[in-house]
């Protein structure tokens, strides 16, 4: 049956479907996320306040989160599908695009990834329990763009989530009170002002992290110091307990 259906259908294989599903998440994930934080403002890590982080993140997650589940809409290709050749389609006419309710709910299967991986490595018509549900089958595309456009889309796509990440973060971090703290400090160290010649400014994007925990916060921050006759890195470890303000541990160049 399963080579019937193979013949009359030209089935998707499962590897096909696992690689669309995973550039799909990480798309997906990644625009959630990116819109979430941009909704929340580059200053919201200074937020102590969590019900304000959370009336601005539940609506746009919401929203993501309709679009992430209805990702084949579009003529049951989604650009995973697309990157990797494939389609959605109705296993009672190949031809046809199943309706955008079933793709829907094909796609809600997805919450349970785990089970639907091991139900698609199992079952003999290659088809997940979304599959099932919606009466739908994953096929080949045959008009199927060439391969470098497909292959320069998912360069891009992860050459975007790259730049995206690494300026969004630097800003929060820029944008952070420990941040601000960090930069007192430094221009108040005399050692660093005399080796630099003078501070005349800072580099691009800090690098470390910034973690809080019911109001008490731990920063460890890597700054570049640009100086008038030497430029040094700095390492600032700082914490903050409660309410109180960000207070510097140690400061030292590496």
């Amino acid at each position: 049956m399963n080579q019937n259906l193979e013949n009359t259908y030209n089935l998707s294989s499962r590897k096909r479907r696992i690689v669309a599903f995973i550039i799909d998440h990480y798309i997906f994930s990644f625009l959630i996320t990116s819109i979430t934080f941009l909704s929340l403002g580059s200053d919201f890590i200074n937020e102590t306040n969590f019900s304000n982080i959370l009336s601005k993140m539940l609506p746009v997650m919401g929203i993501g989160l309709f679009l992430y589940f209805s990702k084949d809409a579009i003529k049951g290709i989604s650009l995973g599908k697309w990157i990797m050749g494939i389609m959605v389609r109705d296993e009672n006419n190949s031809s046809n695009v199943p309706s955008f309710g079933r793709l829907f709910i094909r796609n809600l299967y997805l919450i349970i990834w785990p089970v639907e991986f091991i139900v698609l490595a199992t079952n003999q018509h290659k088809k997940r329990l979304g599959d099932k549900t919606a009466k739908a089958i994953v096929v080949k595309n045959p008009n199927k763009p060439a391969k470098l456009p497909r292959i320069l889309a998912l360069v891009i796509a992860g050459f975007t989530f790259f730049i995206v990440v690494f300026f969004f973060v630097g800003s929060v971090m820029k944008n952070s009170d420990a941040y601000k703290v960090a930069i007192i400090e430094i221009e108040k160290n005399e050692k660093i002002q005399s080796e630099t010649g003078g501070i005349k400014d800072y580099g691009i994007m800090p690098t470390g992290s910034i973690n809080m925990t019911n109001g008490n916060g731990e920063a460890l921050l890597s700054i570049k110091v640009i100086g008038n006759d030497k430029d040094v890195n700095v390492d600032v470890y700082l914490i903050k307990e409660g309410n109180g303000e960000w207070e510097l541990i140690e400061l030292s160049k590496q």
